[in-house]
């Protein structure tokens, strides 16, 4: 019943900002963990951040560790990733995910959104 789409990718020089945002719509949307993910072409799918249910917990990659900040607002039914500082290397195409009993750094999640680029010029 769960559907997250991602939205705010796109083109951004390097230092800047951008703010991406994962819509969930479903009934048990206030009561899952949220995180993102992302996947650069020829690369892996990796782990970025996860925020929990409350909202009270977040992990971050050391990658993104001080420049990223995941967020998530309940009562819209919105997760958010701000993205400050970027780089090169963050060009990726940037996923969205949760699930009701999983809070992790894997890709165990149950649901995911369908991924939204993000191009970071030098």
């Amino acid at each position: 019943q769960v559907q997250l789409v991602e939205s705010g990718g796109g083109l951004v020089q390097a230092g800047g900002s951008l703010r991406l945002s994962c819509a969930a719509s479903g009934r048990s949307v206030s009561g899952y963990a949220m995180a993102w993910f992302r996947q650069a072409p020829g690369k892996e799918r990796e782990f970025v951040a996860a925020i929990s249910w409350s909202g009270n917990n977040t992990y971050y990659a050391d990658s993104v560790k001080g420049r990223f900040t995941i967020s998530r607002d309940n009562a819209k039914n919105t997760g958010y990733l701000k993205m400050n500082s970027l780089k090169p290397e963050d060009t990726a195409v940037y996923y969205c995910a949760g699930d009701t009993a999983y809070y992790g750094v894997g890709l165990r999640y149950r649901h995911w959104g369908q991924g939204t680029q993000l191009t970071v010029s030098s």
